[in-house]
């Protein structure tokens, strides 16, 4: 059913001698198998699928487009071209085939990867999921489980306090700034190797709702209108420090982003901005000012800017808000008395300089003691401040349980970010599948399901 590559049979030989090579001045550790699944358009999973061969573990990889194909080029991938009801019975059968012991994903909410949690759930297979870090920048979320809404970690601030009391002083992990550049560059290909690669993968549908093109178009006039946009931003920021009342931040998000999705009440970024403004409206103090921040990485094809000021118009406090596409994001929470997101991670930053902050959505940092657990109409006229004990209890648990120091788009930043990824997977226990799975793809119908990249089974 597969062709192996020499190099995957190789790992697959050393695995079976109980055979692992230290490296990196890591002691050896059990042989693993791991299989890893879609990552953001980065070469940060080829680099540790390599660094993980080296140590004498096995890897496998199923590519679910061409795009995975064009970042992973090592051998001994598998090419799934079935459809999303086909998926769950190969990868069961993938799991015992391969004997897999770990899965590794970028994101817990893409369909493909809902699924594949419930199958490793069922085999009591780990999943590593990792996300964009929830400490920004320099920090990559690497957490067991799910991330985010889904992720395992407790909001009781006592256990955060008492987990920290065994661990180290929080330090600030090296600057590791990732590229702008470089991000978009990798995401063009990963764009323009899907689309070649579509006669292959007929039944791939992307989990973004545009077309990435769509996307792209957006971003060229986004782009051509930045300076502009940053210079209005910096000059009405620094008119912030003119105004008397007290100034409240709300940063969107990312209207396709699963944090709005899926982990919070709204579902769609709109329907956040109108409750927000319209108990701003009802509820804060009438000399405050609402600064509103447009998403640095949103493609433009939604004119937030105007829908804002359409629905501040409305709620009748068009001359109290401020909305701001670019400046220093660190500036404008330090001038405010207190922040209002729905989950985002600019939460952890407000937190961590003593900001009060209330979060809409689900958040892992939302817990008594750092964000306010009332009713958003309350939180106007009486926002607390975190505590900092806990905040720094909270930060130091998820730097030793769930973040890596790192970064996706620069090189120094991946070769850290594999360092510590290898340290924290093979400080994990694992054991590979085992049992009986349902036959998959000809026992579907589907003979063509499977093949190994390059190669046709």
């Amino acid at each position: 059913m597969y062709e192996a590559s020499a190099r995957v049979g190789r790992a697959d030989d050393r695995l079976s001698a109980g055979l692992v090579r230290p490296a990196g001045g890591l002691p050896a550790a059990a042989p693993r198998r791991f299989l890893f699944l879609q990552g953001l358009a980065t070469r940060f999973f080829e680099r540790l699928g390599a660094a993980l061969e080296t140590r004498g573990h096995a890897v496998h990889r199923v590519n679910f487009n061409g795009g995975d194909r064009a970042f992973w080029r090592r051998p001994g991938a598998v090419d799934f071209t079935g459809t999303l009801a086909d998926w769950p019975g190969f990868l069961d059968h993938l799991l015992v085939e391969k004997g897999i012991s770990d899965i590794i994903l970028f994101g817990d909410c893409r369909p493909v990867h809902r699924a594949a949690i419930r199958v490793a759930l069922a085999r009591s297979i780990p999943v590593h999921v990792v996300e964009e870090g929830y400490l920004r920048p320099d920090w990559i979320t690497f957490e067991e489980g799910g991330v985010n809404g889904n992720s395992s970690l407790p909001r009781d601030p006592g256990w955060y306090l008492e987990e920290a009391a065994g661990l180290p002083p929080w330090q600030d992990g090296p600057l590791v700034p990732g590229s702008f550049r470089r991000r978009a560059a990798e995401d063009v290909i990963y764009t323009l190797s899907s689309m070649a690669g579509i006669w292959r993968f007929p039944n791939y549908t992307h989990h973004r709702p545009y077309h990435q093109l769509v996307e792209y178009a957006g971003w060229l006039r986004r782009l051509a209108l930045k300076r502009g946009a940053e210079r209005r931003a910096a000059a009405a920021i620094a008119r912030l420090g003119e105004l008397t009342g007290p100034i409240f931040f709300f940063p969107l998000q990312l209207d396709d982003d699963y944090q709005v999705r899926v982990h919070s009440p709204f579902r769609a970024m709109l329907p956040a901005i109108e409750r927000v403004l319209a108990s701003f409206a009802g509820h804060a103090p009438r000399d405050a000012h609402l600064v509103v921040k447009l998403h640095p990485l949103d493609s433009g094809l939604v004119d937030w800017a105007r829908l804002v000021g359409h629905t501040a118009a409305d709620c009748g406090i068009g001359e109290r808000l401020t909305i701001i596409d670019g400046g220093d994001l660190g500036t404008v929470i330090q001038r405010s008395v207190a922040v209002v997101t729905v989950n985002s991670t600019v939460g952890t930053l407000s937190l961590a300089w003593g900001v009060p902050t209330i979060a809409l959505g689900t958040a892992i940092y939302d817990m008594p003691g750092l964000t306010f657990q009332g009713e958003l109409d309350d939180f106007w006229r009486a926002p607390t401040p975190p505590d900092p004990a806990l905040f720094d209890a909270f930060r130091r648990v998820l730097a030793a349980r769930c973040l890596i120091p790192g970064s996706f788009f620069n090189e120094t930043g991946l070769k850290l970010a594999v360092g510590a990824a290898i340290a924290r997977l093979e400080a994990a226990y694992a054991r590979p599948a085992s049992g009986i799975a349902e036959p998959a793809g000809a026992a579907r119908g589907n003979p063509a399901t499977i093949a190994t990249a390059g190669l046709t089974s």
